[in-house]
């Protein structure tokens, strides 16, 4: 899984991000460290990486700012790591773009596996290209891409997958823990809200295109498409 993994480590703190840099070594990644957002943005403009660890609290350009400036041009998966602890503040995150959250002081091995989650994810390739309809939506798993009532609709890689796998399976309900599981190919950590703000989003965004509803709360299960 590691081999080959560049990480960018956005943290302006040497003794974390020292410890993020051995932490990613020692499972095989790549790393190197931005200390402030501008110094970030400037890596991410001149290197390719697959993967971004970043703190929130940052010198000059905040952590949000980072994460708006990427999204506009990127896709690529974005786990913050900070001291903010607030749902609040994950649920802000997360509408924003970003992939994932973990709280500090962390667990070396959480860390390692929520990056691992998240590669492994970017590192999927759909195994057809046929395009799926649904109603108005039309996915392209070959180019990532979808429509609604043949509008666009600009989503991150988690609110693609997820709505990937709604239109494969329309009129059955998930569960988070299934969507985690089969999306990320991963244990499912425990309700942090990461689903329920990814789905909170896909839904504003379809919301912006037609007052029709597509995903429904199924009170006790989960979601599913309608």
């Amino acid at each position: 899984m590691g081999e080959n993994k560049r990480v960018l480590i956005i943290e302006d703190d040497q003794e974390i991000s020292k410890l993020l840099t051995v932490i990613l070594t020692k499972s095989g990644m790549d790393s190197v460290v931005a200390y402030s957002g501008t110094e970030g943005i400037l890596q991410l403009q001149n290197n390719h990486y697959d993967l971004i660890l970043l703190d929130l609290m940052l010198p000059g350009m905040s952590g949000e700012e980072l994460i708006k400036q990427v999204r506009e041009e990127s896709a690529i998966p974005i786990i913050v790591v900070s001291a903010k602890i607030d749902i609040e503040d994950k649920v802000h995150v997360l509408k924003m773009g970003a992939d994932d959250y973990i709280t500090k002081p962390f667990n070396q091995k959480e860390v390692i596996a929520r990056v691992e989650v998240q590669l492994r994810k970017s590192s999927a390739h759909p195994a057809r290209s046929t395009e799926k309809v649904w109603r108005g939506l039309k996915i392209n798993p070959e180019k990532l891409s979808v429509s609604l009532e043949n509008k666009g609709l600009h989503l991150t890689n988690a609110e693609f997958d997820i709505l990937s796998l709604f239109v494969s399976h329309p009129e059955r309900a998930f569960s988070k823990r299934e969507i985690y599981e089969r999306i990320w190919k991963g244990t499912y950590l425990g309700d942090d809200n990461t689903i329920s703000v990814h789905v909170s989003n896909l839904r504003k965004k379809i919301a912006s295109i037609t007052s029709d509803e597509y995903i429904k709360t199924i009170w006790g299960v989960g979601f599913m498409l309608v």
